[in-house]
């Protein structure tokens, strides 16, 4: 057996998967803010409890956590310091010369502060060339003296990172010697180990996040695993990266910056595995939790990866699934702005004291409120029954902004959840209609605690025709990281024109990329046919700033002919993602990449028993008034885990799980299929 644990910012969900039996079980409990290994620890214990399963048949565990996205959103890293190239300290801040895209209009959005004050940036006299070769030795006298200070400053972290590193990385690794002659105590974090990529500021903006979370990460986990192994023996630790892929535990201490924002890619990753078992190749994911709504494209079966991405407004420099998070939750808090216009989020009321109908405290008008309050929630229901929600608190909270707008409590809580709508399905067109792709060829699958409360309405105006809502969506990031296999990213900076390229270097370079590759899968205990290394170009015309990324089948023999059927592959894909390309132009190669993928057991997912397609009577909780549109319908409720394979629903009507609520709205269709998920036909 194997479990998922996905700590978030209120809930710590766990998933067990039987490996011989295929059934899953799950539970949540509430996330410990303080010390999040006591969270971890007492869902384990739940899980344990729930499966009657023996710890002594746990093969490993897979953790994502948000301890470094925490740290980075409330500026809770390390002290860190930076050393890099002589009259170069202030890239950090010179950046991209680019105002944050969210506020391009607003005169009073910068961009953030950078994490290392210029104060605590040293040059030190050395320099390598453009093409790796040193041509101002490494002066040691003056990096002594940036080390010395630094640590004199009380720095815990340090980032290196010398223009040219990643082609020719001398100056970086001697620079690590002294560091650990001088405080061996001291973290080091490499811009040639981090990310060995060009591009100056990017580079370093990754090495100095990666220093500055470091030291919290790798605390974290050593704390939990020294109480995993004396707790339960437990020493096959493994977490969730930002790539989609898992890494033992000792190996992702050393990138912490690869963590961050981890935790909804098990989400993207679940549903990748999801709709290749339905043939679903072109999926769309949105996991909607309390604050935050995330969105991800899944393309031909797999997620898409960028390596121009951002935390928190810093470029990173690695591969990442690309997600795009808005402000839109279930806490998302309702208000009217100077013009009397009612808008929802990006504020948030959190878990504490959360929507109005919590009885914590909240006083504010918040989007399960409004749901409530439209008879799309249960108050005795919530959270399986654990937690009971009170109407007359979201109704009063309402009624503030009924009162501004002359309007009924429920036209405005309709109001309320078509604004949250609407704000949704625009951060779904940024993702696909506005990079070229047509909705109408993907499924929705939606998940997370609020996912499926709005997925067949966002799916309705968005004209796309399936909406997918899994099995246990409350935990489907958790499922993920089940699903997740290992995976390390290898980079090659080799920048040159077509009719220059080196057929033979480029034969050396791929190969010197796979070794390394290989010889990690080994240390971690993969079996050789448990393999699979993919390869790949970063390419683009000569002159462009971006690339696009091109597959190359492993093992490829350069030759003139290869590399030609190559370029046309680039030519090819750039006129799918740009609508145009230019055969007459030169292209040119910019990284060449590896990706080494350890396969893990594949879950083979248990199948439910089978009923008919006929309304599952047995299943059929009670009728309830619900608002749709123009008023409320009585409709019928039916609970999830009642109902059988092959059972066949019209809307309007509701299903009802433990940690989450469906919505079909009138005039389209649900069945379950033979793996309980729910399948809508949409009407558009």
């Amino acid at each position: 057996m194997r479990i998922g644990i996905d700590v978030g910012g209120t809930f710590t969900d766990v998933v067990l998967v039987d490996d011989q039996s295929g059934k899953l079980y799950h539970t949540k409990t509430p996330t410990t803010p303080k010390d999040l290994t006591v969270g971890v620890l007492r869902g384990i214990e739940k899980i344990l409890e729930i499966s009657s399963a023996k710890i002594e048949n746990l093969k490993y565990i897979v953790h994502g956590t948000t301890i470094g996205t925490n740290a980075l959103i409330e500026r809770k890293g390390a002290k860190t310091g930076l050393i890099t190239t002589e009259g170069f300290i202030d890239v950090l801040e010179i950046g991209r010369f680019q105002r944050p895209k969210e506020g391009l209009y607003d005169m009073t959005v910068d961009n953030p502060e950078p994490l290392v004050p210029r104060y605590l940036r040293k040059g030190v006299k050395e320099r390598v060339n453009s093409k790796g070769e040193i041509v101002r030795p490494l002066d040691e006298k003056s990096a002594r003296e940036a080390v010395e200070f630094l640590i004199s400053e009380g720095v815990e972290s340090i980032a290196v990172s010398f223009l040219f590193s990643f082609l020719n990385p001398t100056h970086e690794r001697r620079v690590r010697e002294i560091i650990k002659e001088i405080n061996p105590e001291i973290y080091i974090s490499l811009s040639s180990d981090i990310a060995p990529e060009f591009r100056e500021y990017e580079r370093t903006s990754t090495t100095v996040l990666n220093a500055y979370l470091q030291p919290i990460l790798e605390r974290y986990l050593e704390d939990l695993q020294k109480k995993l192994e004396k707790k339960y023996g437990i020493e096959d630790l493994r977490i969730m990266l930002v790539h989609g892929g898992i890494m033992p535990a000792e190996t992702a201490k050393k990138y912490a910056v690869a963590i961050v924002n981890s935790g909804p890619v098990g989400g993207v990753v679940a549903g990748s595995f999801i709709g290749n078992i339905l043939g679903f190749e072109n999926i769309i994911t949105v996991d909607m939790g309390g604050t935050s709504f995330d969105i991800s494209l899944i393309e031909k079966g797999t997620p898409v990866v960028t390596t121009e991405g951002k935390f928190e407004g810093y470029p990173v420099k690695i591969p990442i699934v690309d997600v795009h998070t808005i402000g839109a939750g279930g806490g998302s808090i309702a208000w009217l702005d100077k013009a009397g216009v009612l808008n929802v989020g990006p504020q948030s009321a959190g878990a504490d004291p959360g929507p109005a109908c919590y009885a914590k405290g909240g006083k504010d008008a918040t989007v399960t409120d409004a749901n409530l309050v439209l008879g799309r929630l249960s108050a005795e229901n919530f959270l399986g029954g654990e937690m009971k929600l009170d109407e007359s608190l979201a109704r009063k909270a309402i009624s503030k902004l009924a009162n501004q707008m002359d309007m009924s409590v429920e036209e405005v809580a309709m109001g309320i959840i078509r604004v949250a709508d609407a704000k949704m399905e625009k951060g779904i067109a940024t993702c696909s209609t506005e990079r070229g792709y047509d909705v109408r060829e993907f499924a929705l699958v939606a998940f997370g605690g609020a996912g499926p409360l709005h997925a067949v309405q966002i799916a309705m105006d968005l004209n796309i025709p399936w909406v997918i809502i899994p099995p246990l969506p409350s935990e489907f990031s958790a499922f993920g990281l089940l699903v997740a296999d290992i995976k390390h990213d290898y980079v090659k900076s080799y920048i040159v024109e077509e009719d220059e390229v080196d057929l033979s270097l480029l034969q050396s370079y791929f190969a010197e990329l796979e070794k390394r590759g290989i010889e990690q899968l080994r240390k971690e205990g993969v079996r050789e046919e448990d393999m699979e290394i993919k390869w790949s170009m970063d390419m683009r015309y000569s002159g462009q700033s971006y690339e696009l990324n091109i597959p190359v089948e492993r093992g490829t023999k350069f030759t003139k002919e290869s590399f030609g059927e190559i370029i046309k592959r680039f030519h090819k894909r750039h006129e799918e993602v740009y609508t145009y390309s230019s055969e007459d132009e030169k292209v040119e190669i910019v990284n060449l990449r590896v990706t080494a993928i350890g396969k893990v057991p594949k879950i083979q997912l248990e199948k439910i028993e089978r009923g008919n397609r006929n309304p599952p009577s047995e299943a059929l909780k009670e009728e309830r008034e619900v608002y749709f549109g123009n008023g409320f319908l009585r409709v019928p409720v039916y609970t999830r885990e009642l109902m059988l394979a092959g059972n066949f629903v019209e809307g309007p009507c509701i299903i009802e799980e433990r940690f989450s609520t469906t919505v079909i709205h009138p005039g389209c269709k649900a069945k379950i299929d033979d793996f309980g998920n729910i399948i809508v036909e949409v009407k558009v």
